[in-house]
Order: C-alpha cells, then structure tokens, then sequence
C-alpha cells in the first residue's frame, strides 16, 4: 500500500448517543501521520473509538488496510492506541507493561523478550527494565506505551491526546519519537490534540471535526 493510498476509511458511518448523532465519511492516507481536531465534546475520541473498535457504529462500513473490520472487535484490527492516560500497570514492571503487547498471558520466547528490549531501546528507554510506572515520569510513562504499540507490529496507531498531561519540552520530545518511529515503520498514525503546534510540527495533513461531523479536511505537506 502506498503513502497516496487509503489506509483508513469509514463510509456513511453513523452513532447515536442518545439526542446526540455523530456521522463520519473520511479516509485517512496510509503512512501519513493525520492530525484529529476540534472542540470538546466535537467526536474526536469517538472517531478514535470506531476506527479501533472500542465503539459499534448504528450503520455504515469501516475498513482498515482495505478490508472490512466494521464487526470486528478491537483485537482483530490493525491497530494500536496510546491514550492521554497509558493504561500500564503501576505494580507491573516496564519490561512486563511493553510484553503484554506481544502476549497478554506473558509468554515470551527469547525473540519476544528481545523485541521488548528493542522497542526500550528505540524510545530511549534501555536499562528502565524493572522500573514500575510509579517511579517514572509523565514522559516516561508515555514512552513506555509508546514501545508497548511498537511491538503490537500494527500498522495503524491512534493517539488520542496522549501528551497533554506533559511540559511544552517533554512534548515536543515525544512528538520528535513519535515522527521519527513513524518514518521508520511507516504507520499510519492519527493524532488527537489540542494544540495547533502538534499540527504543524508533526502532522501531514488535518482533519476537523465540529458537532460529530468532519468539518474539513486539508493537507499541509
């Protein structure tokens, strides 16, 4: 699949919460990184949600990679997802919160355990093996999630805010990682913020959504 090609689409996809009707018909370009924004309340984590999974659309087709996941629940689709909050598991060391990637029940051979280390190593994080989430920062934490998607080896990874809890350094930091680990593998990576300078610095492209509708969409690059 090439970078002009279609890694996302949903089509005529509609979700009611209660009074509230969310429509989304957009496609998302394969290994571009896509910036997701919009006012509170607008859809924008909900579009996350229906791309991965976590939510059922009432009508309409979604299909990743060109295939139709649109009743597959989120284990069977192509994608990883790093939340504001990373999910890790505080009394979880670091090594085991990045395995659980590769095999919820933690059962990893020597290549598994080698990919962990690997994927520590390329967010800066080497030698952080026993650390628990605690004991780390913000940055920290998020880089963990962050290998922890690395080594799902999905092609599609969603950010739904994930640095918004951080300093203007550390975020810029993990939007540097986040470019550079997408030019390496090639992801298609859709990004939710709220921040204009995200957009420009890292994104290809810009999808708004306002009212549970995609509003605009304009490539940057």
């Amino acid at each position: 699949m090439t970078a002009t090609e279609e890694a996302i689409r949903l089509e005529a996809v509609r979700l009611a919460f209660g009074s509230v009707e969310m429509r989304f018909d957009v496609g998302f370009a394969a290994g571009r990184v896509t910036g997701i924004i919009g006012p509170s309340g607008s859809g924008k984590s909900t579009l996350l949600h229906l791309i991965a999974g976590f939510e059922m659309p009432d009508s309409g087709v979604i299909r990743l990679l060109g295939r139709d996941v649109t009743a597959d629940g989120p284990g069977m689709r192509p994608v990883s997802v790093i939340f504001q909050d990373n999910n890790l598991f505080a009394h979880l060391d670091v090594a085991t919160n990045v395995g659980l990637g590769i095999d919820p029940a933690l059962k990893l051979d020597a290549a598994g355990r080698a990919a962990v280390g690997d994927a520590l190593a390329k967010v800066g994080l080497r030698g952080f093996e026993k650390r628990r989430p605690p004991t780390l920062s913000g940055g920290e934490r998020q880089r963990v999630a962050l290998a922890r998607a690395l080594v799902r080896r999905r092609p599609i990874l969603l950010l739904d805010e994930p640095f918004a809890a951080l300093d203007p350094e550390r975020r810029a930091e993990m939007g540097d990682l986040v470019t550079a680990l997408q030019r390496e593998t090639g992801m298609t990576v859709l990004l939710v913020t709220h921040q204009p300078d995200d957009v420009v610095r890292l994104c290809d492209a810009v999808v708004e959504i306002e009212a549970g509708m995609v509003r605009a969409v304009r490539t940057l690059r």
